[in-house]
């Protein structure tokens, strides 16, 4: 792999807010050697860019969600190692795995760290269906809101998100019938409602956010947050806890490690948030910690 060439790929659609960052990042890359950038459009385009490096070092702008489909896209051709270390500059909103990685959130700064930083392994979290997660999954309440925000997004704009908040806070009721198990032992055994549960690579979302305090994305275990906070004073004490990061001290939040993590209804259905990607409705998921399966250039 050539050191002093690169190929910088970001989405196509970032807007043009981000443009001048993203000209001086190629600026900055271009100190140090020969650049290519490439403006993505869709999952096809992606692939073609990042299996098409032909050896140069691939450095992705964009944020957590960019991230996520990059590491898909590589995850599902198998070539998240052999791509080499990755370089990483965050133009994204909330930029969570970016801060796990201690990396700069100044985009000049961090193509710097893409020239003068060195190659850490990390793990990917992947589940039943073969997606990843990047930094952090959760089901229950969060994921219900994000998937009711993106509903109302055409219409309400950014004041879809605290709408998409107070409806899922009213439809889920007493909360989730979530059987959880990390490596085989019961976590929380279905019969107690869950507002959320939390699986972190990374600890932070929605830009710094401690849900899964402590979690380190080179440890090669899953860091899992269960919280049974449901009743109306309990969920405003979880939130404002979570904002300190000390949620984690309640006595209806339960963690636990491990590599191996599912999670069942007991009644009804549920939805993921990985990496700010929400699914459909579903029963059961299982996920299962890859350690060490790609490389990222870190400070």
């Amino acid at each position: 792999m050539s050191e002093n060439e690169f190929l910088a790929v970001v989405n196509a659609g970032a807007g043009s807010a981000r443009a001048n960052a993203v000209e001086a990042v190629v600026g900055e890359l271009g100190r140090a050697g020969d650049v290519e950038l490439r403006r993505t459009r869709g999952t096809d385009d992606l692939r073609d860019a990042l299996l098409g490096a032909d050896g140069r070092r691939l450095v992705l702008l964009g944020g957590d969600g960019s991230l996520h489909a990059a590491l898909q896209v590589l995850w599902d051709a198998g070539r998240t190692w052999d791509v080499g270390p990755l370089g990483i500059v965050p133009l994204g909103t909330g930029n969570d795995l970016a801060r796990s990685l201690r990396l700069p959130l100044d985009p000049v700064a961090a193509a710097r760290v893409v020239t003068t930083g060195r190659p850490r392994g990390l793990e990917l979290l992947v589940d039943s269906h073969g997606r990843i997660t990047v930094n952090t999954v959760h089901a229950g309440i969060g994921a219900s809101a994000t998937a009711k925000a993106q509903r109302l997004k055409k219409g309400l704009g950014a004041g879809a998100y605290p709408v998409g908040a107070v409806w899922a806070g009213i439809s889920a009721g007493r909360g989730f019938a979530l059987r959880v198990e990390v490596d085989g032992q019961v976590v929380n055994p279905g019969d107690r409602p869950v507002l959320l549960v939390g699986i972190g690579i990374g600890g932070t979302i929605g830009g710094g956010a401690p849900l899964v305090p402590g979690a380190d994305p080179h440890d090669g275990v899953a860091d899992v947050v269960v919280s049974t906070s449901t009743g109306p004073l309990a969920r405003l004490g979880f939130a404002a806890g979570l904002r300190r990061g000390v949620h984690v001290e309640r006595q209806d939040v339960t963690t636990a490690t491990g590599k191996v993590v599912e999670v069942h209804a007991e009644q009804g259905t549920f939805r993921l948030n990985s990496d700010g990607e929400v699914t459909g409705p579903q029963t059961s998921e299982r996920f299962e910690m890859h350690p060490d399966v790609w490389q990222a250039l870190c400070p």
